[in-house]
């Protein structure tokens, strides 16, 4: 990877487009809302492979993120992460597989020393 200062951000290429990164909101998407999109895109990509390898059909799932930034300590805390899931599956498997795609999810695993993640689920 790699990113580049064009006048007042940095831009990465990549093969899907440009990706704007900024500490100014109108200038591209701040490194907090990469990370913290990063962390709940991966976990529920996850968790969706996981149900499909189940048999389940998953008609949708929704990731919830509630970050909590401390100012004092200048990082990331604690994320929760809130999964709704549209699919005919039980509470037991649905609470089996998300447990599963924590454990599973690369991203979740590289900050997991850091950054307390906890995680909650509904089925609808």
């Amino acid at each position: 990877m790699e990113f580049k200062w064009k006048e007042d951000h940095f831009v990465g290429e990549f093969s899907f487009g440009a990706l704007p990164v900024s500490g100014q909101p109108t200038l591209g998407y701040s490194p907090f809302e990469l990370m913290v999109s990063s962390i709940s895109v991966c976990s529920g990509s996850v968790l969706k492979k996981i149900l499909e390898k189940r048999r389940i059909s998953v008609e949708d799932i929704t990731v919830q993120a509630n970050p909590v930034f401390k100012e004092e300590e200048n990082r990331i805390v604690s994320i929760h992460l809130h999964f709704m899931i549209e699919a005919n599956v039980s509470e037991t498997i649905a609470q089996k597989s998300v447990a599963l795609a924590f454990k599973n999810c690369p991203m979740v695993r590289s900050v997991e020393e850091a950054i307390q993640i906890t995680e909650s689920f509904e089925v609808k």
